[in-house]
């Protein structure tokens, strides 16, 4: 045997050969994700070189790792860096900080994407239209990717991105490889997209500008069809009718997977009338696909029978928490069903499902303290949230901290909001994210106004620095904080853990 002098010797002589072993492991996995390919359609006939425009964003990051994977020069820019704009920057993605015209100049692309959060009309966009250079929006552009290729779409005005994670991952225990594109990183791959060498593609579908009816899916799955968006949206109506557009769009005799416990889906049901290909989700055995016997777990996780067709299939067991994840579950199964994977690979895949980041994530526990972190900001959402975590943790006290997203969403909301934070024990509330709207006249204490009004305790916070200065004099050990919301709410528990 070598003594530890001898060992550490040869261990110091190695280590340039350490570090070249890690240079080309580097490049190998580099090779690789460049030789895993995505199908492109005919709308890209021409186009070499596409930029940009939000590449920093969940949706637009996952689009520039998709274009890469299928052969196309790609860089971009955003108002800030973000974990996305990281993670691309190693795979060689150019992300420039700001948006100009002269971005134009620097990069001469074919193509100029923009995210949602972009205004169309803006200076770097016409920049490109006046040389002549194509400009479209994120969901078209992934609409071309998607549509060449088996597409799997998940569409729904909740659960899409856990629903699409957990179809993309039991597609990949399969071994089907697949392309997968979500709206947010993926914890069980560490990020929100991935390239696969098969021409199947599992897609979260965004309905907010209503880009989902470009999509036309192999297999289709809708978890729900709510009221949200309302600065595109103006009805009710107007929502079920794009869903519905969207379901008769998909590919000819091709599943389409629903879950029925929802209003809005509940007419979509109806409106397509006896469509052969329908296949039905919710609680029950009245469903082709029901959940029944459900188990909450303290401390986290579900457990739960399922049933197809009325006949009992076996159980089901999450890590994650919350019904709504049992329902997205279900869709899960019945979707992946459908193309022929068997039940023990769907249980075994979603037993080791932990879920999408901010989505009723643990950052962690200090001072006795559980940290959660949550995506949640339409009242369904929030309902939805705080009824999982309180079968989580039964007994304990549960305190949000809330930022309303967009002024429009607030103004229409702000009552359900408010009456939804009412589950919890105590709500603090911080200004609007405007998510690029414009200041408008409703404000965050609107809804503390009407909790407070309803008899519930709620506290309205200036900024981060306040709402952290309430938090450390009105917590101890035993209670539950959870951020909520689509902005930067985030960033405050994780500040909190760091500074207890």
């Amino acid at each position: 045997m070598l003594s530890a002098p001898m060992f550490h010797w040869i261990r110091q002589a190695m280590k340039p050969y350490f570090a070249v072993w890690r240079i080309l492991t580097y490049i190998v996995a580099y090779i690789a994700w460049r030789k895993s390919y995505v199908k492109v359609s005919d709308e890209f006939e021409g186009i070499e070189h596409i930029h940009l425009m939000g590449i920093g964003g969940a949706g637009m990051s996952a689009l520039a790792l998709l274009l890469v994977g299928a052969g196309f020069t790609v860089d971009g820019c955003d108002l800030s860096r973000s974990d996305y704009t990281s993670k691309i920057e190693k795979l060689g993605i150019d992300c420039i900080m700001g948006h100009s015209p002269l971005h134009i100049e620097k990069f001469s692309p074919q193509l100029v994407v923009y995210s949602s959060a972009v205004n169309s009309q803006h200076e770097e966009l016409l920049a490109a239209r006046k040389r002549g250079i194509r400009t479209a929006n994120r969901g078209l552009v992934l609409s071309w990717l998607f549509n060449a290729s088996r597409g799997i779409g998940v569409a729904g005005t909740h659960g899409k991105t856990t629903t699409s994670s957990m179809i993309g991952l039991i597609l990949e225990h399969a071994e089907y490889d697949p392309t997968l594109a979500v709206g947010a990183e993926v914890s069980d791959i560490g990020i929100n997209a991935r390239v696969g060498k098969s021409d199947f593609f599992v897609a979260e579908i965004d309905e907010s500008d209503g880009s989902f009816e470009f999509f036309k899916p192999r297999v289709t799955a809708i978890t729900n069809a709510d009221w949200d968006h309302v600065n595109y949206f103006l009805t009710r109506e107007d929502v079920i009718s794009a869903f519905i557009r969207f379901a008769k769009g998909r590919k000819p005799n091709t599943p389409l997977v629903i879950c029925a416990e929802d209003e809005g889906t509940q007419s979509l049901i109806k409106s397509l009338g006896n469509d052969p290909e329908l296949v039905t989700c919710g609680w029950g055995k009245s469903w082709n696909w029901g959940a029944f016997d459900v188990a909450h777990k303290a401390g986290g996780g579900v457990v739960f029978s399922v049933a197809c067709n009325g006949e009992t299939l076996g159980k089901i067991e999450l890590i994650v928490s919350g019904d709504h994840n049992i329902l997205n579950a279900l869709v899960a199964c019945a979707a992946t069903s459908s193309l022929g994977i068997p039940f023990e690979t769907i249980t075994e895949t979603l037993r080791g499902f932990h879920g999408a980041r901010h989505r009723l994530e643990k950052l962690g526990k200090k001072g006795g303290v559980q940290v959660i972190d949550d995506y949640a900001h339409h009242p369904t959402e929030i309902a939805a949230s705080i009824s999982a975590v309180r079968d989580t943790y039964p007994g304990h006290r549960l305190v949000v901290v809330f930022q309303p997203h967009r002024y429009t969403r607030t103004a229409v909301f702000y009552r359900e909001i408010a009456s939804a934070l009412e589950a919890a024990d105590l709500a603090l509330l911080l200004p609007i994210y405007a998510a690029g709207e414009i200041s408008q006249k409703i404000t965050s204490e609107a809804i503390v106004d009407t909790i407070v009004a309803d008899g519930y305790r709620s506290i309205f916070c200036n900024d981060e620095e306040d709402a952290l200065s309430k938090l450390n004099a009105l917590l101890s050990s035993g209670d539950i904080l959870v951020t909520m919301g689509a902005g930067d709410v985030s960033h405050l528990g994780e500040v909190y853990l760091n500074r207890l």
